[in-house]
């Protein structure tokens, strides 16, 4: 609970910007600009990381991702990407013979995204924006896919290069509007393929979904679009805890095979989802702090700002303070009016800046059609640094006001 002097020293702090409305409005613009620029980046931030995180976080725990080219290539430079592309393609056939020689894996099964285009039923075109990927049925259970309806694929599905799919759930839903996707045909690239099953939903995924995909078996979609092209393997461990022997021998199995030299790096990637979160999270990490930068710069001219009007304050209310001084008030009151002025200044700033920046973050999500996120740590962390940079900046106004002479101020 405030005791009374504090609580007379707000009111007359509150008293006194509500009497220099322009000057104080102008003044917590700068704050507001500093506390809305951090907020709305931390909070657009917090909602696309926690959406991509979910997406990157499609493996199992047990499972890992090899392939050729890195997962995230933000900081690659020109020698890197010259680096990549001189990396031999990982094809189906030097997978086979990997997950033959690979005793610990549980299963090893294989995926590729061939192209895009239209996918075409009885009833529903789509746009030309539906993926087609190949797969083989050890695939299923290392994206946690779930088959909603029908059957996943089967061994003589990849072994005969049959022309089945698997339908996401999205997809479903656009080309059989009424159900009865399964036992129907589909029609994508110029080719029919018999629908086997359908894929339970996955959910939204920046403004679009993870279920506007037709897969069909990865032999197929190498004859069709060529046999000589690099895929994805996806080697789960027998459990979470045998991954680590798992990764050491997949890594060392694939680097004989490609006759990579000891003390050579990997040409290839090996990749899990605690791997691919914490890139990502390092990429997120910079991101912060370059806003944070920015911020504190605004913050600081802000500061400025607001000890420049507090010393016109002073100046201004000499007289008062004189008065004040003269019929008893001790400096302490006087400091603690001036302060609190300033503080809650950058206050009233703060709380509009939090409030605008997370109305415009979250306007991102909408647009994205992604849940909302309030970033409470960085709310609290705003309204810290307003008190920190009301203090700071306010402290020496206030001492000024507080060690004016009674008698000359009393003269002016």
């Amino acid at each position: 609970m405030i005791r009374p002097s504090y609580r007379e020293c707000l009111v007359m702090a509150l008293h006194s910007l509500a009497a220099h409305k322009l000057r104080s409005a102008l003044t917590l613009f700068g704050i507001l600009v500093g506390v809305f620029s951090i907020i709305v980046v931390m909070t657009t931030i917090r909602i696309l990381q926690r959406n991509i995180e979910n997406e990157l976080s499609q493996l199992g725990t047990d499972t890992i991702r090899i392939q050729r080219w890195p997962a995230l290539m933000v900081s690659a430079g020109p020698g890197d990407i010259e680096r990549y592309q001189r990396r031999q393609d990982l094809t189906y056939q030097l997978g086979r013979t990997m997950a033959s020689q690979a005793t610990l894996a549980r299963s090893v099964g294989f995926e590729e995204t061939f192209m895009s285009g239209a996918a075409e039923s009885r009833q529903e075109t789509t746009n030309p924006n539906v993926s087609l990927l190949g797969v083989t049925p050890e695939t299923i259970d290392a994206r946690n896919w779930v088959v909603a309806e029908g059957r996943g694929f089967v061994p003589i599905d990849v072994d005969g290069a049959r022309r089945v799919c698997v339908l996401g759930h999205e997809l479903a839903e656009k080309l059989f509007p009424f159900g009865g996707a399964v036992g129907d045909e589909v029609k994508f690239d110029g080719i029919r393929y018999d629908v086997v099953g359908v894929l339970e939903s996955k959910g939204a995924s920046l403004g679009g979904n993870q279920g506007n995909f037709l897969a069909i078996p990865v032999t197929t979609a190498l004859q069709r679009y060529g046999a000589r092209r690099s895929v994805s393997y996806l080697v789960q461990a027998p459990s979470q805890s045998a991954l680590p022997d798992t990764v050491a021998q997949v890594r060392g199995i694939l680097r004989t095979l490609r006759k990579v030299e000891p003390g050579e790096e990997d040409d290839f990637e090996l990749l899990t989802n605690d791997s691919l979160i914490t890139q990502f999270r390092s990429i997120t990490l910079a991101v912060r702090m370059g806003a944070a930068f920015i911020s504190s710069i605004a913050l600081l001219v802000a500061g400025i700002g607001i000890m420049n009007i507090m010393l016109v304050s002073v100046a201004e209310r000499t007289r008062e303070i004189g008065v004040r001084r003269a019929v008893g008030a001790k400096k302490r009151a006087i400091l603690m009016q001036f302060l609190l002025e300033a503080v809650v200044l950058c206050q009233i700033g703060g709380v509009a800046g939090i409030l605008l920046g997370v109305m415009a973050g979250n306007y991102v999500a909408v647009m994205l059609k992604l849940p909302p996120s309030i970033p409470l740590d960085w709310t609290l962390v705003g309204l810290g640094v307003c008190s920190l940079v009301g203090i700071i900046f306010g402290t020496y106004p206030a001492y000024k006001a507080a060690h004016l002479d009674p008698i000359e101020a009393l003269r002016r």
